[in-house]
């Protein structure tokens, strides 16, 4: 029997070369395990085939996985300040439509491998595997390998030199930025106060209602020269000296509730401690800081929440979710006490637990097959990726549905992922390898060019919009662009010009959006 007919063997074969060829960095650019599909091409060129159910397997785990870290961004975009931002990456990913749309007509390309290059072009493997689904051709995998190289390459240089191809003052853009972040969330200062209002003596901090009052938030207590942590039950005694947290105009209040601000400083207690929890309790997930009572019942301050890849600032509103992990600032001894509640046990977030992936694929393939009227009679259905990809969406918003959690951590979120890439760009590279000699000597340069122009026209376009009409900032704009075009290592080449966390937050603004809405585009161009 041939080696390369052996189905099994070769895919662990692509597998293994692929993931290899992928780690190897070139100035700090890898093609990271995208590199399968290249070696899956060279393979299917000589007759390996893989075994047809890999396919669909990948895609369902690869999109699920994608709608589940998606969700609670995607519907909290349009709810945030960043709906510009959103108009931003519809602009970019329309433009990029539009120029497809016309190279396709213009060079008489096939719309699936036009599509292809569409999804390589701005370094979308979910975009991709969309436009396989829908066409139930291995066509696009072709656009895509010619255009993903440039895809890669191109947004990184773009982002990384924009700033002085276009002339721009990076140090002024981060003072402008700087002044809107503390317009809308002034700087929080730290300061002391002495106990002087007869009024306040006696009475405890839940009677007195300071946090509801000033917005403000006292951290200790100083009384008799020994620091305190406070309770919502601490009374306060004359001459007592209160370390409060706020912004300026908050702390201002403090003065005729208090008494006058103080130079005098409270000395560390090391019985008041900083540490990070991850939760992994299930029977706190969906629930909100104040139903589980940190800041009562353990005097616990939740400081920052770290979802995904992304900090995000709590209120008592936040509502936990599995895999979060959460900065806390409490008393020493109530620590193992707060590690009970939210579980803290990193085994349990490892453990997969496919009951809550198995229903949701399954109501995702019901809705796929959900017939949508489209005028003249004509219907379109979501299929298989979008059906997945709407029910991920909607039950990561949902969180937790009585005892089953949606929510899945990110270690587990990642290896979905992986694996369901693997499948997939395995199967449709070897699909697209029979044709591919063929199709590259008839149109390979040009194609290729077709990708650079594809993946050039959104991003000028994008600082066109970006600057002359939307008048955003450059380093706002720039980490916008990078998450229209679902590029993290070009996110990376621009965090080094600014020590602002301008690009981040705009990235994981639109980041989300982008992903959702190129899938869409996906399936449009390639039925075109």
């Amino acid at each position: 029997m041939d080696f390369f007919s052996v189905d099994y063997a070769a895919f662990f074969l692509i597998v293994a070369i692929g993931i290899a060829l992928g780690r190897i960095k070139i100035k700090g650019i890898s093609l990271d395990i995208s590199a399968i599909i290249f070696v899956a091409l060279v393979f299917g060129h000589f007759g390996v085939k893989m075994p047809p159910v890999f396919q669909p397997l990948g895609l369902i785990l690869f999109m699920f996985s994608v709608g589940i870290q998606a969700g609670p961004g995607f519907f909290e975009a349009f709810r945030s300040k960043g709906k510009q931002l959103i108009i931003l990456a519809l602009t970019i990913i329309s433009s990029g439509v539009a120029t497809t749309i016309a190279l396709r007509y213009l060079f008489q390309i096939d719309a699936r491998i036009a599509t292809g290059l569409f999804t390589g072009a701005i370094t979308s493997t979910s975009g991709l595997a969309a436009a396989i689904e829908s066409t139930n051709s291995p066509l696009a995998s072709i656009g895509f390998g010619l255009a993903y190289p440039f895809g890669v390459i191109g947004v990184i240089l773009f982002a990384r030199l924009s700033p002085k191809l276009f002339k721009v003052n990076i140090s002024k853009q981060e003072q402008e930025y700087e002044e809107e972040v503390h317009a809308d969330h002034p700087i929080l200062e730290n300061r002391n106060y002495i106990v002087e209002n007869k009024n306040v003596l006696g009475k405890s901090l839940t009677d007195l209602q300071i946090r509801t009052l000033t917005h403000t938030n006292i951290s200790k207590i100083l009384r008799n020269g020994i620091p305190i942590t406070p309770k919502p039950e601490t009374e306060l005694h004359e001459h007592d000296i209160i370390r409060a947290c706020g912004t300026d105009e908050d702390l201002e209040k403090l003065t005729f509730l208090i008494g006058p601000e103080t130079q005098e400083e409270i000395p560390e207690s090391k019985q008041y401690v900083v540490r990070k929890f991850l939760v992994s309790n299930k029977e706190i997930i969906a629930k909100t800081f104040g139903q589980i009572g940190l800041l009562h019942h353990y005097n616990a301050t939740v400081t920052s929440i770290r979802r995904s890849g992304i900090d995000i600032t709590p209120t008592a509103n936040s509502r936990l979710r599995f895999g979060d992990k959460l900065t806390i600032s409490a008393p020493y001894d109530h620590m193992s006490k707060i590690g009970g509640v939210l579980g803290d046990s990193r085994e349990k977030l490892n453990e997969i637990d496919f009951l809550p992936i198995a229903i949701g694929v399954l109501i995702g393939i019901l809705i796929g097959k959900i017939p949508i009227p489209l005028p003249n009679g004509m219907e379109f259905k979501l299929g298989l990726t979008g059906g997945v990809l709407i029910s991920a969406l909607g039950l990561s918003k949902i969180g937790k549905t009585g005892a089953i959690v949606w929510n899945i951590s990110g270690t587990t979120n990642q290896f979905l992922r992986k694996l369901g890439l693997i499948f997939f760009l395995a199967t449709v590279g070897t699909q697209a390898g029979e044709t591919l000699v063929e199709t590259v000597r008839e149109n390979g340069i040009k194609l290729i060019g077709m990708g650079a122009i594809i993946s050039l026209v959104p991003m000028f376009t994008a600082i066109w919009v970006g600057t002359k009409f939307m008048k955003l900032n450059f380093l706002s704009l720039i980490g916008a662009l990078t998450g229209s075009m679902t590029s993290t290592p070009a996110l990376s080449a621009i965090e080094p010009i600014t020590k602002t966390n301008a690009p981040q937050v705009a990235y994981a603004t639109v980041y989300p959006f982008a992903l959702v809405l190129i899938i869409i585009a996906s399936q449009i161009l390639a039925l075109l």
